[in-house]
């Protein structure tokens, strides 16, 4: 619930240690640059560290997301010395929840670690950003280049907890002149998204009894491309009409713009089959009129993509390899929200990879998912037990059709879906979601 810890407090030493001429190793190689990657990039390199990053894509770019950034992301960003360069975007100031012929505006709630306001902005100009402010830190980045392979030391043994092999490095690609190369490291860090195929190489997998998440989102323009709250509708329907487990957005970018977008849980086989682009379509033919969403205000067909939720993939950690971000599995179940595990679990790495740099070694490896599981583990039990509940069409209509009827419930509950409990005081949300926790600890995991 609390921000990820700090890991400046295990600085790099005044030289990094000497390597063979012409073969240089850097202490901390980073697979793929966006927000858990370029976060770690940014904290091991702002300690002092020697670190590279290689990213395949070539800043800025364009990246399939819905671009909202909730309290916890900010924090994350002004942590980072980043958010006054957010002056420019469109700052709002919570949520407005739509479901069942309801509408209640929810402000962001007070609270001692983060803002009570986010920002809607591109991954196109806040991917770039903070892989800049990486660069300024001292991290060496190599974009347009992509790590094609692991390079593995055969020889090294797996201690006991490392689930990955031990990794030393990667091959990468120069995607202008095809050139290739090794880029050797003392630790890897696997950051290169929901498909990772580097993780996947080296041994990652996701646990398919969890829930994955599927979305698509595109452009339009919009008289109410400055709302000062973003839009959530909580009752998105399928072609027959019924209610499925998801929901659709609408976030006002502030430049003439917003992100559309339709969130689906795919938590068993009855919601596999659900075509998102038809989902999509009727999404936008319901939405509220004064939006003006149609073809004719549409700015580019669609795209989407899968969203592994809940730490649903690992392993997470090798004898030298650290799992962070979409790569991890990392997104938040309850409301499907990556960006600011992101920026914590790269933070997180970097905490434990400063340690083991530090002289703790894979010890200090081990404490990074301990970390995960002090930062997330009970909370995304939780989130995976609301998922089965809402899976279910009468009781999803239940729980929020009931709750809409209530402006305080449904501040707890969005407390309680954008990880915002307050630690300082005993509330009705951290009652309830006290509540929740105990059953989670209880519940089968089974779908």
């Amino acid at each position: 619930m609390t921000p990820p810890a700090d890991p400046t407090s295990a600085s790099a030493p005044s030289s990094t240690p000497a390597t063979a001429a012409g073969d240089h190793v850097y202490d901390v190689l980073i697979v793929g640059g966006g927000p858990s990657g370029s976060s770690c990039a940014y904290w091991m390199a702002e300690a002092g560290w020697d670190v590279a990053l290689v990213e395949k894509k070539v800043f800025p770019r364009e990246k399939t997301c819905g671009d909202g950034l909730t309290p916890r992301s900010v924090r994350q960003l002004a942590d980072m010395g980043i958010e006054g360069s957010l002056a420019g975007a469109h700052r709002y100031s919570g949520l407005r929840a739509h479901a069942f012929g309801k509408v209640l505006d929810l402000p962001w709630p007070e609270h001692p670690s983060f803002p009570s306001y986010g920002y809607v902005v591109t991954r196109h100009d806040l991917d770039a950003l903070v892989n800049e402010r990486a660069a300024k830190a001292g991290a060496t980045v190599f974009q347009g280049t992509e790590a094609t392979e692991p390079l593995l030391d055969d020889g090294a043994g797996r201690p006991a907890g490392a689930g990955l092999p031990s990794c030393v490095g990667a091959v990468v690609k120069d995607k202008a002149t095809g050139a290739r190369r090794e880029l050797r490291a003392r630790y890897v860090v696997v950051a290169d998204g929901a498909n990772s195929r580097f993780g996947r190489a080296l041994g990652t997998n996701r646990d398919r009894s969890q829930p994955m998440g599927m979305a698509l989102r595109g452009y339009y323009t919009s008289p109410g491309h400055d709302q000062p709250f973003i839009e959530s509708h909580l009752d998105i329907r399928d072609d027959e009409g019924s209610v499925v487990p998801g929901y659709g957005w609408i976030f006002p970018l502030g430049d003439g713009r917003v992100n559309v977008g339709v969130g689906l849980l795919s938590t068993d086989r009855r919601w596999k089959g659900i075509n998102t682009g038809t989902l999509m379509e009727h999404f936008v033919n319901w939405a509220p009129k004064e939006w003006e969403l149609s073809p004719a205000t549409c700015l580019g067909p669609p795209t989407g993509g899968k969203l592994p939720m809940g730490l649903s993939v690992g392993p997470r950690l090798g004898a030298t390899t650290l799992v962070v971000g979409d790569a991890a599995g990392t997104i938040n179940p309850f409301n499907g929200e990556g960006i600011s595990y992101g920026y914590e679990t790269g933070r997180l790495a970097a905490a434990s990879l400063g340690e083991a740099l530090s002289g703790d070694g894979f010890a200090a490896l081990l404490r990074y998912e301990d970390r995960l599981e002090e930062a997330y583990g009970l909370y995304y039990r939780v989130a995976r037990a609301f998922i089965r509940v809402i899976s279910r069409p009468e009781l999803m209509k239940l729980c929020v059709g009931t709750g809409m009827y209530s402006e305080t419930l449904m501040s707890w509950i969005l407390r309680i879906m954008s990880n915002l409990i307050r630690p300082d005081e005993t509330g009705p949300a951290e009652a309830a979601y006290r509540a929740l926790a105990a059953i989670a600890r209880l519940a089968p995991e089974g779908i």
